[in-house]
C-alpha cells in the first residue's frame, strides 16, 4: 500500500489505439466539486475507457436540449423499431411496433438503463442511432469533452466508444447545471412503468445520505462504472469511478470519495489544510487482480483514513 501525498495530476496520454485499451488495467477515478470545478481526487482521470451505462447521461442530456427546443415533447409517442428491439439486455423488452412516451423512455433509461429504449429515443430524435451518436459526441466537444467519443445511445462495447473519469465528471456536472428540473429523474429509486416499479440500478441512492444520483453501468470491456453526485450543506461534489472489478467495490469507493470530500471541505473550512489525495490509502498497482485479492484479504482496504497536513504558506501581492 502507498499513500499518495498529494493531489493526484495525470497528463492526458497521447492517442491510444481503442483496441489496446482492453489490455489497460481500467480503473480511473476523479472528485470534483460540482459548484467551483476543483479537482479534489484524480487517478489515471485522462486515461481512455470505455463508460458503459454512464453513455446515457449523455442520451439524456441530449433529449433534455430537444425537449428545452421543443422538438419533441414528454407526450410524444415513441414506436420501437426492430433494431431497437434487438438490443441486449438491461432492456424493457418491448416488441417491435410499440410504443412508449418520451417521458417513460427517460424514466427507464434512468433508472433500468434500458438499452432497447435508449435506442428508441435516440431514433425519435435523430432518424438513426448513428445520427444521434454523432450528435452526441458533437456536445461532448461542446462541453469540453475532449477525449470523447460516441459510437452508439446505449455504452454497449464499441471499440471506437470511449470517454475519461474527467469527462465523465465534466458531463455530470453540465447536466446538473444546465437541466436542474430534469435532474431529478436520476433520483428516483424507481420509477413507474404500466403498474411495475423499475428500480434504479444505483445502489448508493438508497444507501449512501446525500446521494441524489446520477448513472450506473456495467460491461466485461468496461468493468464496473459509476458516476455518482451528492450534496452536504449547500455543497455538490462529482465522484466518477471507471473499470470496478466488481460492484461492491465501485460503489464503496464511490462512498469513500464522496465522504473523504466532504469531510476534507468541512476541515478546510475550520482552518485546517487537507487534501483528499493525502488521506487515500490505495494499492501501488490497481489493477483488477490487485484490487480482487485486497478484497478477498481485506475488505477494509479501500477505505479512507482522515489526516491534516500543515497549511502552506501563502504568497502576499
Amino acid at each position: 500500500m502507498a499513500l499518495v501525498a498529494g493531489l493526484v495530476t495525470v497528463a492526458a496520454p497521447g492517442p491510444v489505439a481503442a483496441a489496446s485499451l482492453y489490455a489497460v488495467p481500467k480503473y480511473a477515478a476523479i472528485l470534483i466539486n460540482s459548484d467551483t470545478g476543483e479537482v479534489l481526487y484524480a487517478r489515471q482521470a485522462d486515461a481512455q475507457r470505455f463508460p458503459a451505462s454512464i453513455t446515457k447521461v449523455m442520451t439524456l442530456y441530449v433529449a433534455f436540449q430537444e425537449l428545452k427546443y421543443g422538438n419533441i415533447r414528454e407526450g410524444d409517442s415513441i414506436r420501437i423499431s426492430s433494431v431497437a428491439a434487438r438490443q441486449p439486455p438491461s432492456k424493457l423488452g418491448l416488441k417491435p411496433g410499440s410504443t412508449i412516451t418520451v417521458r417513460e423512455a427517460m424514466g427507464v433509461i434512468a433508472t433500468r438503463s434500458a438499452n432497447d429504449i435508449a435506442v428508441a429515443l435516440a431514433e425519435h430524435i435523430a432518424g438513426s442511432e448513428a445520427e444521434f451518436s454523432a450528435r452526441m459526441t458533437r456536445e461532448a466537444r461542446r462541453l469540453g469533452m475532449s477525449r470523447t467519443t460516441f459510437a452508439n445511445a446505449t455504452g454497449l462495447p464499441n471499440g471506437g466508444h470511449v470517454t475519461t473519469a474527467r469527462d465523465i465528471a465534466t458531463l455530470s456536472r453540465a447536466l446538473i447545471r444546465d437541466f436542474p428540473k430534469r435532474y431529478p429523474m436520476f433520483s428516483q429509486v424507481a420509477f413507474e412503468y404500466e403498474g411495475q416499479q423499475i428500480g434504479n440500478h444505483n445502489h448508493l441512492l438508497r444507501t449512501l445520505p446525500g446521494v441524489d444520483g446520477i448513472k450506473t453501468g456495467f460491461t466485461n470491456a468496461a468493468g464496473f462504472t459509476l458516476a455518482a453526485s451528492a450534496a452536504h450543506d449547500g455543497v455538490r461534489l462529482i465522484a466518477v469511478v471507471l473499470g470496478g472489478p466488481n460492484r461492491m467495490m465501485r460503489d464503496g469507493n464511490v462512498s469513500d470519495l464522496l465522504d473523504t470530500g466532504f469531510s476534507v471541505l468541512t476541515r478546510r473550512s475550520r482552518g485546517d489544510y487537507t487534501t483528499v489525495a493525502a488521506n487515500f490509502a490505495e494499492p501501488d498497482d490497481l489493477s483488477d487482480s490487485i484490487m480482487d485479492r485486497l478484497a478477498s484479504e481485506d475488505p477494509a482496504a479501500e477505505g479512507l483514513v482522515m489526516g491534516t497536513q500543515p497549511r502552506p504558506m501563502q504568497r502576499r501581492n
